[in-house]
């Protein structure tokens, strides 16, 4: 099964995502910052992150270079954010502004994540 890193720090938004990812059978899992983001990453198989740009700490695009300078750079990287012109758009496979269409977020994914055998698109 694919999995989806989700890392903000809005609690609402987390929970949103989950729920909407589960209706369609995508697993995800959440990171509450970007430092805990990052050692998620670190620490287990992400097929897909989708990263808030302001958090405390380690921002989105602090999470976005570091993806791609890690040992697993083609990870693709979805960047939401009210403040979405402060993301370095080179780093991300797409950017969503804030509040978002949950329908597009997730025909993204799934067209992102199309590569996981296991995702029927």
């Amino acid at each position: 099964m694919c999995q989806v890193l989700i890392i903000d720090d809005d609690e609402a938004i987390c929970n949103l995502l989950l729920y909407a990812f589960s209706r369609d059978g995508i697993e995800a899992e959440i990171a509450t910052n970007g430092r805990e983001g990052l050692d998620r990453f670190k620490e287990e198989h992400f097929d897909l992150v989708i990263t808030d740009m302001l958090m405390p700490g380690v921002n989105g695009n602090s999470v976005a270079r570091h993806i791609r300078r890690s040992s697993r750079p083609e990870t693709p990287i979805i960047g939401i954010s009210a403040t979405a012109w402060l993301l370095d758009r080179k780093d991300f496979n797409a950017i969503f502004e804030k509040p978002m269409s949950i329908h597009a977020l997730l025909d993204k994914v799934k067209h992102l994540m199309a590569a996981c055998h296991h995702m029927t698109v």
